[in-house]
């Protein structure tokens, strides 16, 4: 499983963009006899082409802060405003009205998120550290205003009988219930309590993510001569050549400590020796006891989550998160968990004992560990299925499968995908696309590949204007962000099938908030239950080993021809090859996350190294294979509370998403034009107007099967 992280704010911190002003902003933008104030590009609304875009080239990050204080500022204002109102509550004077609240924060908001995952230096790092808890408390006086949340309460007890739209009633319903779960209903001495909770945790998440983000800059695997670069391929030498040249080590050769540059080196490196520090450097990320741990972090973020849940009224934060998820229950998540688990392990078993065969028949006089794991298996995936990754490689230009996923939601979604110049971004490696759908503008989509000093590793989907349409259209932007290693100009980036997959994942975030076309901002697009964000991404993987992509976009590199029929056809039927491996690495990851934040108590610290060793010995996780995010760099449930006692939902969605590629399998084609509509229609267009598992039904006319994840991993069927 991919490193997959979604980037979404709080329901109180959402892009929302657009060029809609709100009362008080209208009053502050008409002062001084009739003429528009500027608040300043951080906060006015986006104007220009493309219906308004970002002006990355008028923002100094000197005046991040400012604006955040100012638009915090004008938000408590417009609440003011519309709490003092002596109309009784109803949706357009409360709910429809909250819609519009914050908008120059939001844009601020925006900015912040934006600079502080791609461009993180040290200047952002310190606004970073000083602002985090400063909006998370301003987020809990929202939060806690009780004026607000009593006509909030109003609408929603009124909610059956006031004429509403099924998508109204939704809103009302999601907003109740989102201050009611963060504690608006609680005493005061509870809500200054959960204020203390929620400032500190603000602080150790940003913690948590510096710590991660500096033993990923500052260590790096050397590598001094051509003797450590056996069994690399060319691309990977020019690749570490040139991490070498940037950091000012030219002769030598560099691997970053990240998962896009060691994952491949720890594949292909003939130099166990080499793979075993390179593996050791990166795993051990926030734990090496130094200045950057996380260890002690880890600790007090689950004793104040623990603590917090229990002032809400739940036994532990596990049971609070899943209580707004699909899932409901810890229970129901650790039951599919195990039950795909056991079926894994006995995979992993399987594929250790053909690894170890052919090092033993290789004479290598080894027992496999956690750093032969991904050699040997290329080593069997050769024998077994004659498939050289290395080969594959050469045919999947970065370029070249940006333009297949474009070509694939041309067939699938109706989408073109045209690029623009003019517009500002943060960074020169980013571009700009103007989507359109029948011949009609929907929306702009950046594309940020390259890894670089202060950017977050791994790949994700940020929004950065959410659609809408209850003031009139609004359309979303949206971005892709990935860290593939830069080479020389003019020279091809070559990535692996992984990579291959893992770009259509992000983009099936992209379209999510792409073809998002409903009215309210809060229900557009991704904002959805968490363990149904990753469904629509994870079935938009499955066109990029379509045979219609592969011939025409999976083009060698040198020769321009298209990827052979008979690969294809040994990619195909490698497909569940390593399914134990793949598998395992994320389940034991996920176990580890529930079980975690089941244990976790207001008043006992775990060292998360020691529950770590404890948790793999319970559950019998092969020796060979470590989390796929050990505790110290697990970013997905210690940097922010997102996929906290969540990291579940990639298995949950996947249920979802086997099945729902069943559907196109029966239907003939997975560009069967019928079941792309309703998969469009169904799933991609109605946000949260729709309720997940009533969404899932109308696209495929029942309840999941969740036999169709077994099915898809080639593991056995229960009956």
């Amino acid at each position: 499983m991919k490193r997959r992280k979604f980037l979404k704010g709080a329901l109180f911190a959402m892009a929302f963009g657009g060029s809609s002003l709100s009362s008080m902003e209208q009053v502050l933008a008409d002062a001084a006899s009739g003429t528009k104030a500027s608040l300043g590009p951080l906060l006015d609304p986006w104007t220009g082409p493309h219906d308004g875009v970002p002006r990355f080239d008028l923002v100094k990050t000197s005046e991040i802060k400012p604006a955040l204080l100012t638009g915090i500022d004008l938000k408590r204002a417009e609440i003011k405003e519309m709490t003092s109102q002596t109309a009784k509550a109803n949706f357009e004077n409360t709910i429809a009205a909250f819609e519009d609240v914050g908008r120059p924060l939001n844009r601020a908001n925006r900015f912040f998120d934006i600079y502080t995952s791609t461009m993180n230096d040290k200047t952002m790092q310190a606004i970073e550290t000083e602002m985090r808890p400063v909006l998370q408390k301003f987020d809990d006086e929202v939060i806690q205003n009780d004026p607000l949340f009593q006509r909030i309460k109003v609408v929603y007890e009124a909610r059956e009988n006031s004429g509403l739209t099924n998508e109204q009633q939704r809103l009302v319903d999601v907003y109740y219930r989102q201050f009611t779960r963060q504690g608006a209903g609680l005493d005061e001495k509870k809500k200054e309590r959960l204020r203390e909770i929620n400032e500190k945790l603000a602080t150790l998440f940003t913690t948590f993510r510096h710590n991660q983000l500096a033993d990923e800059e500052n260590y790096m695997l050397v590598l001094d001569k051509e003797e450590d670069l056996v069994g690399l391929s060319d691309s990977l030498r020019a690749a570490a050549a040139a991490q070498a040249e940037a950091h000012k080590l030219k002769g030598k050769w560099v691997i970053s400590n990240t998962r896009s540059a060691m994952e491949p080196f720890l594949t292909f490196s003939s130099r166990r020796d080499l793979r075993e520090k390179g593996w050791r450097m990166w795993t051990s990320r926030g734990d090496n006891n130094d200045t950057h741990d996380n260890k002690a972090t880890i600790s007090e973020i689950l004793k104040l989550r623990a603590e917090r849940a229990k002032i809400l009224g739940f036994p532990t934060h596990a049971h609070w998160i899943l209580d707004d998820n699909m899932a409901k229950t810890p229970d129901n998540a650790m039951n599919l968990m195990m039950r795909v688990w056991k079926a894994a392990v006995d995979r992993v078993h399987q594929e250790v004992a053909d690894m170890q065969a052919m090092a033993d028949a290789e004479h290598a006089k080894i027992t496999i560990e956690p750093w032969d794991y991904r050699y040997y298996a290329e080593k069997v995936r050769k024998a077994k299925y004659d498939l050289d990754q290395n080969e594959v490689k050469q045919y999947l230009r970065l370029d070249k499968i940006r333009d297949g996923m474009f070509w694939a939601a041309k067939q699938v979604y109706g989408l073109d995908l045209v690029k623009v110049e003019g517009v500002p971004v943060v960074h020169p490696d980013v571009t700009v696309y103007e989507v359109r759908r029948n011949g009609e503008q929907i929306g702009l989509w950046y594309f940020d590949p390259y890894a670089r000093d202060g950017k977050h590793s791994g790949a994700w989907m940020n929004e950065y204007r959410t659609q809408e349409k209850f003031h009139g259209r609004v359309t979303p932007i949206v971005s892709n962000n990935s860290n593939f290693v830069k080479v020389k100009a003019g020279e091809p980036v070559l990535i692996s099938w992984d990579d291959t997959t893992t770009m259509f994942h992000e983009f099936g975030h992209a379209l999510h908030g792409l073809l998002s076309n409903v009215n309210y901002p809060s229900l557009a697009g991704t904002n959805v239950k968490r363990d149904f964000v990753e469904f629509p991404s994870q079935v938009n993987e499955r066109w990029a080993i379509t045979p219609e992509v592969l011939t025409k976009f999976a083009l060698h590199y040198k020769t321009g021809k298209p990827m052979p029929d008979a690969l294809v056809a040994k990619i195909k039927k490698a497909k569940t090859f390593n399914q134990g491996f793949i598998t395992v690495e994320y389940l034991a990851s996920a176990i580890y996350d529930m079980k975690i934040h089941l244990a976790a108590t207001p008043d006992k610290s775990i060292d998360p190294d020691e529950f770590e060793k404890k948790t793999m010995a319970e559950i019998g996780c092969p020796k060979e294979i470590v989390m796929r995010h050990r505790p110290t760099q697990f970013g997905h449930i210690f940097a922010d509370d997102g996929y906290s006692a969540g990291y579940y939902v990639y298995i949950w969605a996947d249920t979802m998403s086997a099945d729902a590629a069943e559907a196109f399998v029966e239907a003939g084609s997975f560009y069967d034009r019928k079941t792309c509509d309703r998969f469009r229609d169904t799933i991609f267009s109605v946000g949260n107007s729709v309720a997940p598992d009533v969404a899932f039904r109308n696209f495929r006319g029942r309840d999941v099967d969740t036999n169709a994840l077994m099915r898809d991993r080639g593991f056995p069927v229960s009956k």
